[in-house]
């Protein structure tokens, strides 16, 4: 039994953050050492000893009570029976293909610990597998609807990857008339995205700088890149990279890379999250955290954790690397076959100042207590100075399409069927930096504004010749709208008031503590919930090569590198001149937004409607907006 102990002053955290983050604090930049945040997080005297008081009067000795080195967590081996009249509950096996979980419908404990627990494991069954969230996130044309995979968490087998399809020639496009200027390599950009089109978009220049401490990270899961692969895409789209150019790949509780390029692994996403990142920043170099060993990541297990493991093998403060059982995290060492033997690793790496995650899920997969957690663990690494970057979502206001058992990934209750919108996990944490997608319209050029990604794939695909129904295929749109857990940070408070004083006709609810009243009075999504994306950049028509192919790419999970790499070239100015990294950029972006591309065309449409629309200034379409990078790396440069 793992017993989570409630941390000390995480009611400051939030200050402490703003503190080093906001470009108006004097203590601007003056980011916290990883030691100065486990110590200054870690849970009470009282707390440690209430909880040890508890144990000890139900007969367990001291000595069979185990501290993690983390001080967030105690645990201890005992009979089921023991716990069962200790917590006053019933624990059972819940067997999901082949794997069985221990857990229970409720469990209690006594009011004075109330304030020192925040939860145990195993306890309550938490949620449903979760789904992953990437570039590819429909599937292959040619068979309807595709039922796993894409945005959410666990690939496995059958994931198609990001959404794509061959690069053909457009048979009905013809370059605007104001293309003819244009270099030859930028003249359809609005239908062939490539690096030198994103360097136009955005003004970024060519990379100098490869300071070993600014190292770009990816994470990754399941799906592993393919060196064919990325060979392909230099040598025809990004000509500066050499070669044979590979990623340190750091492997976590059993994740590998890279796979030849024909495996069922290689369905695109690392392919693509590299190839956008070095174009852009190389010399620089990348890291890939790979995460999980093949049984949980591939799904077999239905395991519904996200970026746990991940969190632990980079924090050792968040770690519960003992073992244990849970229904939602995965557990090691894994008995299957293929399974990681070893323990969880724990602060095993340094995390990369510079973070991009192109996976996900929808915050109705997982409870507010996990969610809560985690996002006070982003909150602690924004405090040492790095900046995690989101993909937003590809469908709309949705999840991803089968999420909550809805065809279209869409939320009910309350009389309403499938017509709630479902936001983001992950991007509804104030402290996650998330990233919607745009697009060039086909008779635009990069002298043009964009607009919000948004793709009717049945259209494309019966276009082409494939055999495709209708459903959630017509809604891949760029994510965002108002979490159910989360209100408003502070820094972000005006912006969304801004918003909703303009554009107030849809339905709305206000989320309650439990986030239990979701869909009341017909709304359709929380307006007291925080906004998200909070920016956003280019995600549509990519040409990259998967599986040796070329094909044309979507979606927030090429917006997401593409931003993190942005500020992966700001951080290397910044070193240059003896600065340090800007860390969570947030504060800093919605207190001077003229530094992005204000995006004021499209919408998200989902769940029966047309969701929600651009609008001048922050808006859950597009966020504040696509880099524009002189101005950006001017104000970043001008900071302490």
């Amino acid at each position: 039994m793992r017993i989570a102990l409630r941390q000390n002053n995480l009611e400051y955290g939030h200050d402490h953050l703003m503190d080093v983050s906001h470009p108006s604090s004097s203590n601007y930049g003056k980011h916290w050492s990883a030691g100065e945040a486990h110590d200054y997080f870690a849970p009470s005297d009282e707390t440690v000893g209430a909880v040890k008081d508890w144990l000890l009067s139900y007969g367990i000795h001291e000595n069979d009570i185990f501290h993690y080195e983390n001080k967030g967590w105690l645990a201890v081996d005992l009979p089921a029976s023991h716990a069962e009249s200790m917590l006053n509950t019933e624990y059972f096996e819940y067997a999901t293909s082949g794997s069985h979980r221990i857990g229970c419908d409720h469990y209690s404990l006594p009011a004075h610990l109330s304030d020192h627990v925040d939860f145990i494991k195993p306890g309550v069954k938490l949620s449903a597998p979760l789904k992953k969230r990437q570039v590819k996130r429909d599937g292959w044309p040619g068979g309807g609807y595709w039922g796993h995979g894409g945005y959410g968490g666990h690939g496995g087998p059958g994931w198609p990857g990001p959404p794509h399809f061959p690069a053909h020639h457009w048979p009905h496009w013809k370059p605007p008339h104001h293309a003819h200027g244009l270099p030859e390599n930028l003249q359809a950009c609005s239908v062939n995205i490539t690096p030198v089109c994103i360097k136009a978009l955005y003004n970024i220049p060519n990379a100098r700088l490869s300071q070993p401490i600014n190292v770009m990270g990816l994470f990754e899961e399941y799906d592993a890149f393919s060196q064919q692969d990325l060979n392909l895409f230099f040598k025809n789209y990004a000509p500066n990279v050499p070669q044979g150019t590979s990623p340190q790949v750091n492997s976590v509780d059993g994740g590998t890379a890279p796979v030849a390029a024909g495996s069922v692994r290689n369905s695109g996403e690392s392919d693509i999250d590299l190839d956008l990142a070095y174009a852009l920043i190389y010399p620089q170099t990348v890291t890939v955290y790979e995460v999980d060993d093949i049984p949980n990541a591939s799904g077999e297990i239905k395991t519904a954790g996200f970026l746990n493991t991940f969190f632990d093998a980079v924090d050792g403060s968040y770690c519960t690397f003992k073992g244990g059982d849970s229904p939602i995290d995965p557990v090691y060492p894994d008995k299957h076959k293929g399974g990681y033997k070893g323990q969880t690793q724990c602060g095993t790496y340094e995390l990369t100042r510079v973070l991009s995650i192109s996976y996900g899920e929808a915050e109705s997969e997982v409870p507010k207590r996990y969610m809560e957690r985690q996002c006070l663990e982003i909150m602690k690494l924004g405090l040492q100075g790095h900046s995690l970057f989101l993909a937003s979502g590809d469908y709309g206001v949705a999840g991803y399409p089968g999420e909550e058992h809805d065809k279209f990934g869409c939320l009910s209750g309350h009389g309403q069927n499938g017509t709630i919108y479902n936001p983001d996990s992950v991007s509804s944490c104030p402290y996650m930096t998330s990233v919607g997608a745009t697009q060039l319209e086909p008779d635009q050029t990069i002298y043009d504004r964009e607009s919000a990604m948004q793709i009717n794939f049945t259209a494309l695909y019966v276009e082409r010749g494939y055999n495709v129904t209708s459903g959630p295929l017509d809604f891949f749109a760029t994510g965002g709208g108002f979490s159910n857990y989360f209100t408003p940070p502070p820094y972000q408070q005006s912006a969304v008031a801004d918003y909703l004083a303009s554009h107030n006709s849809l339905p709305y609810y206000i989320a309650n503590a439990a986030a239990s009243n979701i869909g009341e009075n017909g709304g359709v999504y929380n307006r007291g919930g925080r906004g998200y994306p909070d920016v956003s950049a280019n995600g549509a028509f990519l040409l990259a090569y998967n599986n040796l192919t070329v094909s044309h790419f979507f979606g927030t999970s090429l917006s997401a590198p593409i931003f993190a790499s942005v500020i992966t070239l700001i951080n290397e100015e910044r070193t240059a001149i003896g600065k340090g990294p800007v860390g969570f950029v947030n504060p800093t972006l919605y207190e001077h937004p003229y530094v992005l591309n204000d995006i004021v065309n499209g919408s998200n449409p989902n769940c029966g409607s047309s969701g929600f629309q651009a609008a001048p200034g922050w808006d859950p379409v597009t966020g504040l907006g696509t880099p524009n990078y002189p101005k950006m790396l001017e104000l970043f440069m001008s900071l302490p």
